[in-house]
């Protein structure tokens, strides 16, 4: 199994517009082959003081896949770029990390 944690910081204000355009595509993603988690997360709320928020304009996918190979098939499907070439004007920074379970 892959998991993936990809970092995405919206220009100010953008990123509900960026989000909007994720959720539209998670369907297409979730059934790719050798997808088994695929979904955006923000800062929760009321965690007190021990927590390192993100901020206003990043979320974090969470991703998990079967294996390499399916994480390859998914950044390379149609339907990524189309999501990629409607939000790459409002994102300021993506910051991907791909992990093995030890």
């Amino acid at each position: 199994m892959i998991h993936v944690i990809a970092i995405i910081t919206a220009k100010p204000g953008k990123r509900d517009e960026i989000l909007g355009h994720f959720r539209a595509n998670v369907p297409a993603v979730k059934a790719e082959k050798g997808c088994i988690e695929y979904g955006a997360t923000i800062d929760a709320e009321g965690m007190g003081s021990f927590q390192t928020r993100f901020g206003p304009d990043t979320f974090v996918v969470v991703e998990k896949w079967e294996s390499p190979e399916a994480l390859k098939a998914h950044a390379a499907a149609p339907h990524m770029a189309a999501y990629a070439a409607k939000t790459k004007e409002h994102i300021a920074s993506r910051v991907i990390h791909v992990l093995s379970p030890t």
